[in-house]
């Protein structure tokens, strides 16, 4: 069996995706370290250097790391792979995510955050905006929250159709690339794109945006622009260091009733945007 060893946690989303996308086929965590399982020794990226390649005994490494995996309980919301859907608790939302896939599950302290977050708000008959859409998971979570229109946007055109296939998974049919939720008949939509194509002011009565502190200070007149007066806004992606950045950026654009949630090292920060 041929594993790659290197320093790290799987709550590095960021790093998992490489490995998955190097041709991984299995990823675990053991005392500090990832180890990421090859059918065969690939050249790695640059990002992915300091590692080692090992020869092991083989094993059935994908049983165990199915066996070890829980549920995410996220406020209303319980990220679940679909062969635990069984055990979501009564009155809980399940959202089925398949982990492997190239991007997040929910399990990172930043998504959970964040839909948390989304299920304190009142979305029911909500425009939802997610920036940065990912695996899809905030944007899945909002409509299951009964938003009535939900826009995944990422610039990554590979993310589109992982988006696509996780609403899938959770019951989302597809007409015309527009994806619908089979209990509130709400919309959900994955697109490839920037918020510089949104331009419809005020068109989003919510957004969220998963992304880093950066790109929230790059993106927060954007933010400003879409949202409707007063609209909520939820952001992570932030590292604690960076939340200064973050800070300056929403009271320039004024953004009203900042709050903040930390957890680890990241950080959530929800505002609202002005009335005018």
């Amino acid at each position: 069996m041929l594993v790659y060893r290197l320093q790290g946690t799987l709550d590095n989303e960021e790093l998992a995706a490489q490995l998955w996308e190097a041709g991984a086929t299995g990823l675990e965590e053991r005392a500090g370290h990832v180890r990421a399982y090859f059918d065969e020794r690939t050249e790695l990226d640059a990002a992915l250097a300091g590692g080692e390649w090992l020869e092991e005994e083989s094993r059935d490494w994908q049983a165990e790391w199915k066996r070890d995996l829980k549920p995410v309980t996220a406020g209303r919301i319980t990220v679940v792979p679909s062969w635990l859907l069984s055990v979501v608790p009564p009155g809980q939302l399940p959202l089925i995510i398949e982990p492997g896939m190239a991007f997040g599950t929910g399990h990172h302290a930043t998504t959970r955050l964040a839909t948390e977050a989304l299920g304190t708000l009142p979305l029911e008959g909500r425009r939802v905006l997610d920036v940065g859409t990912g695996s899809g998971v905030l944007a899945i979570a909002a409509s299951l929250l009964g938003a009535a229109e939900t826009l995944g946007l990422d610039i990554d055109p590979v993310t589109i159709p992982v988006a696509r296939e996780n609403a899938e998974l959770n019951g989302f049919g597809d007409r015309a690339g527009v994806q619908r939720n089979p209990r509130t008949g709400g919309t959900l939509t994955f697109q490839e794109g920037t918020l510089d194509g949104e331009e419809e002011a005020g068109r989003y009565d919510v957004l969220v945006a998963n992304l880093y502190a950066e790109l929230h200070d790059l993106l927060a007149a954007d933010y400003r622009a879409v949202l409707a007066p007063g609209g909520p806004l939820v952001l992570t992606g932030i590292l604690l260091d960076k939340l200064p950045l973050v800070r300056v950026a929403l009271e320039r654009e004024g953004f009203v009733d900042v709050q903040e949630q930390h957890e680890g090292e990241w950080a959530l920060v929800t505002a609202r945007a002005p009335q005018a």
